[in-house]
């Protein structure tokens, strides 16, 4: 499969989920989790950052995916705009270890495209949907999506492991994935 047909195939998928297809998003997420490795582990190679750093970053990735996936333009390509939240969450990650980064004028120029196409998710209603979960899951989900916290810190602070702490997000995103999808039905 082509590069391109590859992501128009993503790109189907999400516009079936954000039509509320739970199993268009199951396939979507499968599908790029491993092109989201990938690209984390060579953006990590770029900027010298250790290899253990990929796996936190697609975590804050498909996080961020499943937050912002309002935002993304389905008449647009989804692979620059994968592959900007990769970048974006890389750096945060870089910046809160204190390294110094560099980046590419064309990366910049990218990302000022990509954000003038997202728009902004609107914080209140991010916190009105972490406001359902229950503790420790809203605790996880507030440190590493909003505050920026990556899995081990967020493991260290509620001293849970950082297998729970996955574990955790991860029951969490599908709780927020339902609640989701049950305000979304109510919409229509």
């Amino acid at each position: 499969m082509k590069h391109s047909a590859r992501e128009e195939e993503w790109a189907g998928w999400m516009r079936s989920a954000m039509d509320g297809d739970t199993q268009a998003y199951h396939r979507f997420l499968s599908a790029v989790t491993p092109h989201l490795r990938a690209m984390a582990r060579r953006r990590c190679d770029q900027f010298g950052a250790p290899a253990s750093e990929a796996e936190d970053v697609v975590q804050e990735v498909l996080l961020a995916v499943h937050l912002k996936r309002g935002t993304w333009d389905p008449a647009r390509p989804i692979g620059p705009w994968l592959s900007t939240i990769v970048r974006n969450k890389l750096i945060d990650s870089l910046r809160r270890r204190g390294r110094h980064i560099d980046v590419p004028i064309d990366d910049v120029m990218a990302t000022l495209e990509a954000e003038e196409q997202a728009g902004n998710l609107d914080r209140l209603d991010a916190e009105n949907m972490l406001g359902r979960l229950k503790d420790p899951q809203r605790d996880i989900v507030r440190s590493i999506s909003i505050e920026g916290a990556g899995i081990r810190e967020t493991a260290e602070r509620l001293k849970m492991t950082e297998g729970a702490v996955r574990v955790s997000l991860h029951r969490a995103l599908k709780a927020l994935a339902a609640l989701y999808r049950s305000e979304t039905s109510e919409d229509r």
